[in-house]
């Protein structure tokens, strides 16, 4: 049976606007802080982040069916930001030369998010089905008020990130210019962890750990790939971000694939285009500096 035609997904959009639409908003988003992620070789900060964020989402089942703990107190999102924001702190705290204590400390982290949203997982039948979403991403719908905190999040990262670029920027790579330049190192690396924990955290809660991954690393990479400058990269990677959320998203409703791996897989495409072009770029660069030469002067 063939896939489905693109105009049936369009002429049924008021049944895919919110999915299809935070996916986007969760790419642009994770693509743009994901450069500073991939460009501070901390790639697994990520997904150690969402998978203690995915702990804390299913801790908060576990505290609301067992120990009866209503739902306003055991909120899914603040156990995700809890758990998150303490992951992002221990690693951002280490202040060890050298990256083999982080990277141990990141896979601690990630170990124990997984083991623990497993384990937990299996005393909390009633919400597998959310337990299996936030580790692969497997949802096909998200609810209304989901949607509207996805967006409320990016309205305000996205013009925070974008209008102190700069700051951002120089913190992350030359501190040291940017402390003889009275700049607040301090408060622009505490900003940007909290901005990772709340993003993170919030688009596991609400697609997934597999595809917050991805969004993270995948568009960021890309986009180091073939821009000319960090700046470039930034926005690069964050148009980059929203394609792979939202054409995963459709890609996986043609082919009926898990959500979660359509926006992997795309987020892999990109990356590959990404490589040919440098590549091709690089030997067409070569190519001109050659015939240079050879039409040069004798």
């Amino acid at each position: 049976m063939s896939a489905p035609r693109l105009s049936e997904f369009f002429a049924a959009w008021e049944f895919f606007r919110e999915p299809a639409l935070t996916g986007l908003l969760a790419g642009a988003v994770l693509g743009l802080l994901g450069v500073y992620i991939v460009l501070r070789r901390m790639v697994f900060l990520s997904a150690a982040m969402s998978q203690c964020a995915g702990l804390g989402v299913t801790l908060a089942f576990f505290i609301q069916i067992h120990l009866g703990v209503a739902a306003a107190i055991a909120s899914p999102t603040a156990g995700a930001l809890a758990l998150t924001l303490l992951a992002g702190i221990v690693v951002f705290s280490d202040r060890s030369s050298g990256g083999g204590r982080r990277d141990a400390l990141l896979g601690i982290l990630f170990v124990a998010g997984s083991a623990g949203t497993l384990a937990l997982g299996t005393r909390i039948v009633q919400e597998i089905q959310d337990v299996q979403t936030i580790l692969f991403g497997t949802a096909v719908a998200v609810m209304p008020e989901d949607f509207r905190m996805a967006a409320t999040l990016a309205l305000i990262l996205l013009p925070l990130h974008l209008w102190w670029m700069r700051g951002f920027m120089q913190a992350s790579f030359d501190a040291e210019g940017a402390r003889v330049r009275n700049l607040p190192v301090g408060l622009l690396d505490g900003i940007l962890l909290l901005s990772l924990a709340i993003a993170i955290s919030v688009f596991t809660r609400i697609i997934g750990a597999l595809p917050v991954f991805a969004f993270t690393v995948l568009p960021a990479f890309a986009a180091i790939r073939v821009s000319p400058s960090v700046r470039t990269a930034l926005v690069t990677a964050m148009v980059l971000g929203s394609v792979t959320g939202f054409s995963g998203y459709v890609l996986a409703w043609r082919h009926d694939l898990p959500v979660g791996a359509a926006q992997a897989l795309v987020g892999l495409a990109l990356v590959a285009i990404a490589e040919i072009l440098r590549q091709g770029l690089r030997l067409l660069g070569r190519g001109r500096h050659s015939n240079g030469r050879q039409d040069g002067p004798a």
